[in-house]
């Protein structure tokens, strides 16, 4: 009998590679933050590289660099948090439990003026 292989995701993912700030937050330790690249995103979660194994279980506040601007001038970035899945050779997966857009219209680029 041949074993047929089930996915368990209920969220399609998608290949993208884009640059993600994050910081830990894990009960009686201390904060540390990093930043990485995304190999792949749902609704509903995310993984992406990392120089060191983040903590199983921790707490996780990320910001991700969205590739589209706004009205083609303003940055977007995603904001999310959700907690470490799994954590091993580099790679990281984390369940999303709240995401955000949010427009950078005050940023330091400047907006040219009309004469």
């Amino acid at each position: 009998m041949a074993k047929l292989s089930m996915e368990r995701r209920t969220s399609n993912r998608y290949d993208v590679r884009l640059q993600v700030h994050y910081r830990v937050s894990q009960r009686g330790g201390m904060d540390r933050s990093g930043t990485g690249t995304t190999y792949d995103m749902s609704s509903s979660g995310l993984s992406f590289r990392s120089r060191k194994p983040l903590p199983i279980g921790a707490h996780l506040e990320m910001v991700i660099e969205w590739p589209a601007r706004y009205e083609d001038i303003y940055p977007i970035d995603l904001q999310a948090t959700g907690f470490v899945v799994r954590s091993e050779n580099g790679r990281t997966a984390v369940r999303v439990t709240s995401r955000k857009f949010r427009v950078l219209a005050d940023s330091a680029q400047s907006v040219p003026a009309s004469a």
